[in-house]
């Protein structure tokens, strides 16, 4: 099992796909369904012995929940606010711009 590269609280986007968020889990490795696994396209598939995240995740489109795998994740320096509406509730954005979960999110 790998040691996480990124926190809870931190602003993340993927590597491939045009989508960013803000992490609010971390499973040290995969913890989802095979089900949602194997709908995965088997050469984009990614190891399961790494952390996987959970986001409060956007695109232009739309704000949804994600499970991204660490290798599929690269950190988002660009600054540009999040607009997802479930930030406001899990989250508080300190002065300098990073994200600190709220305590009444962890209980």
């Amino acid at each position: 099992m790998r040691i996480a590269k990124f926190a809870i609280g931190d602003v993340v986007r993927h590597r491939i796909h045009p989508f960013r968020g803000v992490i609010f889990d971390v499973d040290p490795e995969f913890a989802n369904t095979e089900e949602w696994y194997l709908a995965i396209p088997a050469d984009m598939r990614p190891r399961k012995d790494q952390p996987f995240y959970h986001l409060l995740a956007e695109n232009s489109q739309t704000e949804y929940l994600a499970y991204v795998s660490e290798q599929n994740l690269i950190p988002d320096a660009s600054g540009e606010p999040l607009r997802h509406s479930m930030i406001g509730t899990m989250f508080e954005k300190s002065p300098d711009g990073t994200f600190r979960m709220k305590s009444s999110a962890t209980n």
